[in-house]
Parts: structure tokens; C-alpha cells; sequence
């Protein structure tokens, strides 16, 4: 995890705190790649330099190929170990009552991610 953004109003979508944040230039930085889901096509800012891995979208009248459908599998088996985590996060509404400092925010999710990903394995 490289940083938890500031607290957001919930009326704010996704990508729009996504632009807002600008994760592609901390992942640039770090020299990161990511993979989202397609509520994020059209997030990366460099077409040369794709740091946002997304699948793509059917346009209308256009129906995807089955080669575009294949990667989006692809992409989407990829996303599942980490949308099982946060799902596991979710579940346990442990972040609802979190009021610390965003660096000790940052450890206790990687703490509650190796105890998500334990207790999945066993």
C-alpha cells in the first residue's frame, strides 16, 4: 500500500477521488503498475505509459471480441485475491471505527491483510 487518501465526501465516485488523489503519478513514482476494475478506464493520463491496468468496455452496437473478453477474465482473476480482502475488511467493520493517523492506518490494513489472506488459506 502506498498511501490511504484523505476522507472524502461519499457522494464522490470512485474515479473522481481516483483524479483527485492522482495514484498514477504516486505509482509512476514508485515505479508501480495496477489493475482496476472498469469503473477506471480512462484514468491513466499517459496512453504511452499505461500505469492503470484496466479491462475494456463493450460500446453500444459494439459487442466485444472474444479476444477483449478473454483479457477481461484475465484482469478480473487477477483482481479477486484483493477484492476477497477487502471484502473480508468489509465484513469484519473494523475500518468504520478507525480515527488514527493515516501512516498507523496504512500498517493496521497491511496487518489485517495478512490476517484476511491467513484465514482464507486455512
Amino acid at each position: 500500500m502506498l498511501w490511504v487518501s484523505a476522507i472524502r465526501p461519499s457522494r464522490a465516485s470512485e474515479i473522481t477521488t481516483a483524479r483527485h488523489n492522482r495514484p498514477t503519478a504516486r505509482l509512476r513514482e514508485a515505479g508501480l503498475r495496477a489493475i482496476a476494475d472498469l469503473g477506471f478506464v480512462g484514468l491513466s493520463d499517459d496512453d504511452d505509459d499505461q500505469v492503470i491496468i484496466t479491462g475494456r468496455k463493450a460500446a453500444r452496437g459494439r459487442p466485444l471480441t472474444q479476444a477483449q473478453k478473454q483479457v477481461n477474465r484475465l484482469i478480473s482473476a487477477e483482481r479477486a485475491p484483493v477484492e476477497h480482502g477487502f471484502a473480508a475488511l468489509k465484513a469484519w467493520r473494523i475500518l468504520t471505527k478507525v480515527c488514527m493517523d493515516a501512516i498507523h492506518v496504512t500498517k493496521l490494513l497491511r496487518a489485517l491483510m495478512v490476517l484476511a489472506t491467513t484465514e482464507r488459506t486455512r
